[in-house]
């Protein structure tokens, strides 16, 4: 249970919910413990009136009839109580459950690229939904029946042993049975409660996907094979889900066993000492009642057992994220004033997961309020140069200067607030398209969100929607055309009103005509803000004032359009290329 002692910081957070849920449990159990000795008191009362012992009926009714009462208002307590103890260590739980989610979801937002790069999605979601339900039921019923179980075997073996030591000892002979089959069966639990979780969460990850490119999937007509791979994975998972709960089923009919073997024993043992008149019947009777009233106790500690390996198994998977540091970290809680002067000396960039040497010994210099524009064939590194300005890696080699200090040393936050990025494939939530531009300021208002949607030229396509600027725009934005949905991300850019803009390839589902209005809307709006658009499309960064080509990761040409095209080179061959398409 190691991995579970990541949870004690929250049941020190809840301690008093835990002392308070511990404290009823105990009351609740004591008192549904003195039934057997009401009842037994009733027995022997009802042999000394049928011994002769108790000549007068009245008392003997009168004592009956008392003790019934007993039996009731103990009963009537024990479950008051007894509701009293879900109330608080089952709430409990849920609190646990609650933090924990969003420790996990926070530690997501934290995380790098990287991270994402190496795992998959349908995982991620499996960790912080169905992980996180067997720790909580950890944190919930399991500690609940075990201390139920803690407490009725502490108190009911207690008060065996003040009755009779000898039927006691016979009646526990099935315990050390009992612990070591326990032991070897919450082994195995385990081992095969980790395999589960893990072909659950692939299961996760393969609908996802299919989920998420079920267009590609039905444009190429493969949803028989997506189905049979989809089969495939769901047999494996059934097969190994089989596996554990034939192992769980082995618990409660061996504890039923061992439970009716005590029974036996203070049967047998019981009545021969009733005949010696070492024991009275309503002995008998009393350890019988104790004996089925730990039968629950006893069965559910298998499936408590289970609880705990399951959790142990959930809770490693997620201690596993918990547990990575995230690459890129905030260096300092200074706030830090973005201007927009950017600076790469001698950048030399290779990512970790592919190796692939995105960029080298890049240098250039972008003063405040330019636009730069950069080109290049698809791999040439344009993607990675702007990701780097928003600090989404971090350089091994070289230096980037944002406002002439060190991009590690500005306040992490101040400086992608101060970028409005609009990616190369546009992300869209599933919300309106007001909740989408408002995204990048929440506190904008209507006039303000239909000034951006006109920069962005997108405004008139939207009030020709039934629903204007309250249509839902689906999952990633799959009401919308490209088109529509990479000015809809142009929008909440521009509204945020950052110091530097960025444009990923973002024009490249428009057609000529729609560029140009969007490049000049830009060109008007980014006049005293820093600017740079990447693009395929020479139209789309002509007006830059300056213009960097990139192959391979490295700067091939570098100046203004004019003074390109005066150049033999790449800029010039494409230049003359694309003005030849535009003209045929």
């Amino acid at each position: 249970m190691k991995a579970l002692q990541y949870l004690n910081k929250y049941f020190f957070k809840y301690k008093y919910r835990l002392l308070i849920g511990i404290i009823i449990t105990i009351a609740s159990k004591i008192l549904a413990l003195e039934v057997p000795r009401l009842i037994r008191e009733s027995i022997n009362v009802a042999e000394d009136y049928r011994n002769g012992i108790v000549t007068d009926l009245a008392i003997v009714k009168s004592e009956l009839l008392y003790n019934i009462l007993l039996i009731v208002a103990a009963a009537l307590l024990s479950g008051f109580f007894t509701f009293l103890m879900r109330q608080t260590i089952i709430v409990m739980s849920r609190l646990i459950e609650f933090d924990l989610k969003n420790e996990i979801y926070r530690q997501y937002q934290l995380l790098s690229l990287n991270f994402y790069k190496k795992n998959r999605t349908g995982d991620l979601m499996n960790r912080i939904t169905e992980d996180v339900s067997k720790v909580r039921m950890y944190s919930g019923p399991a500690i609940m029946y075990s201390i139920n179980m803690l407490v009725l075997f502490t108190v009911a073996i207690i008060k065996m042993y003040n009755i009779d030591v000898t039927l006691t000892n016979y009646t526990l002979l099935p315990l050390p049975i009992l612990s070591v089959l326990i032991y070897y069966l919450s082994r195995i639990i385990n081992q095969r409660s980790t395999v589960v979780q893990q072909y659950l969460s692939k299961l996760t990850s393969s609908a996802q996907e299919t989920f998420s490119g079920i267009s590609i999937l039905k444009s190429y007509g493969i949803e028989e094979k997506a189905m049979s791979e989809f089969e495939h994975l769901s047999d494996k998972a059934k097969e190994k889900n089989i596996s554990l709960f034939k192992v769980q089923a082995l618990f409660f009919p061996s504890m039923i066993l061992l439970i009716g073997l005590s029974n036996i024993l203070v049967i047998y043992v019981g009545g021969l000492r009733y005949i010696e008149g070492t024991i009275s019947l309503g002995v008998i009777a009393e350890f019988i009642m104790y004996i089925n009233m730990l039968t629950w106790p006893v069965a559910v500690v298998g499936w408590v057992t289970s609880i705990v390996q399951e959790a142990e198994a959930s809770q490693i998977r997620i201690n596993e994220f918990l547990k990575q540091e995230p690459e890129i970290t905030n260096n300092t809680d200074k706030p830090s004033k973005i201007e927009g002067e950017i600076e790469f000396k001698d950048v030399s960039f290779t990512y970790d997961d592919t190796n692939i040497e995105a960029l080298q010994h890049v240098s250039f210099k972008l003063e405040k309020g330019k636009t730069l524009g950069i080109l290049g064939n698809t791999g040439s590194g344009k993607t990675t140069l702007i990701s780097l300005i928003a600090r989404l890696y971090d350089l091994k080699s070289g230096t980037i200067l944002i406002d002439q200090k060190p991009i590690e040393q500005l306040n992490l936050d101040n400086l992608r607030q101060s970028i409005g990025f609009v990616p190369q494939e546009a992300f869209l939530f599933s919300d309106t398209i007001k909740n989408n531009i408002k995204f990048g300021d929440e506190a904008a208002s209507d006039e303000k969100i239909e000034q951006a949607a006109k920069d962005a030229y997108i405004h008139h396509n939207i009030i020709e929607f039934n629903e204007g600027y309250n249509t839902y725009v689906g999952e990633r934005g799959v009401t919308l055309s490209g088109g529509q949905k990479q000015r809809v991300s142009i929008a909440r850019a521009l509204i945020k009103e950052p110091e530097i803009l960025i444009f990923d390839d973002c024009l490249s589902a428009v057609d000529t005509e729609t560029e140009e209005i969007i490049l000049n809307n830009l060109f008007k709006i980014s006049q005293d803000k820093t600017s740079i658009i990447v693009s395929h499309r020479i139209s789309s960064i002509k007006n830059a004032d300056s213009i960097l080509v990139l192959e391979k990761g490295k700067i091939i040409q570098q100046g203004s359009h004019n003074e390109l095209i005066k150049i033999n080179g790449y800029y010039k061959d494409l230049y003359e290329q694309q003005l030849l398409e535009k003209e045929i």
